[in-house]
């Protein structure tokens, strides 16, 4: 937690964690407001549940984190697997939700989203220090022009990072993932929502941004000319547009 002022709090991505999903626009997002990032369990310090994970349980894991901070309502930013699970906690807690972003997101896999993901699922079970599974990852999440871009010494840097390991309940986040769909909590939104499209993610594809911004009454979607990794290649445009939309709601 850190910063003063409305809480906005943040659902990360599947395999990862809030310093890893929103690291770099996190200075610029508590500027105004107080910032609450709670791991999933599986990911920091947060172990990992006896059973599966399911949407409900980190839909509320998430919301328990701002009501213990002194928080009763809040926004909520949503990161890749992030975004459903803002939306689970927006439809299972109305009261609370004041606004929502929805950033690399998606209501629901489609075919190719979950061969991208069973396969990332599937290699990191059979090692997930592999460095051929860091390369992939690499590919999916840098768009062309960015990766194109870099030099090959930044390129093993990030393949490097990506290696040397990931959060223990990876495997568990990517399940849900791959089974994920709140395409029928969409029409209960009632908060505000902005939902932001990396123009070149190869991950989760605009499409999907598409059905959310479609499926949430009144919501408005942006593009940013970005990948899936929008922290990483354009942290300065999304924390822009986050904080120009919270401004907006908060009056």
């Amino acid at each position: 937690m850190r910063g003063q002022g409305p809480a906005l709090l943040l659902a990360h991505g599947a395999g990862s964690d809030i310093e890893d999903s929103f690291g770099p626009v996190l200075g610029a997002l508590a500027e105004r407001r107080t910032v609450i990032g709670p791991d999933y369990p599986g990911s920091g310090a947060t172990p990992l549940p006896d059973g599966p994970l399911t949407l409900d349980a980190l839909a509320d894991h998430i919301v328990s984190s701002a009501a213990e901070a002194g928080f009763e309502t809040f926004a909520i930013a949503g990161f890749s697997m992030g975004t459903a699970v803002a939306v689970r906690a927006a439809a299972r807690h109305p009261e609370r939700v004041r606004a929502l972003v929805l950033s690399a997101g998606l209501a629901r896999p489609n075919a190719r989203t979950r061969l991208a993901v069973d396969t990332w699922r599937t290699w990191w079970e059979r090692g997930a220090d592999d460095p051929a599974l860091a390369a992939y990852l690499s590919l999916l999440v840098g768009s062309v022009d960015w990766l194109e871009e870099r030099e090959e010494k930044e390129i093993a840097e990030q393949v490097e990072i990506f290696s040397s390991g990931s959060p223990p309940g990876t495997g568990k986040h990517l399940e849900l993932l791959a089974s994920i769909d709140v395409r029928a909590d969409l029409p209960l939104i009632k908060a505000p929502a902005l939902v932001v499209s990396p123009s070149a993610d190869l991950l989760i594809s605009p499409v999907h941004s598409r059905e959310l911004a479609t499926g949430i009454p009144g919501a408005r979607l942006a593009t940013v000319d970005s990948g899936h990794a929008i922290a990483a290649e354009r942290p300065a445009a999304w924390a822009a547009l986050i904080t120009e939309f919270l401004d907006a709601v908060d009056g």
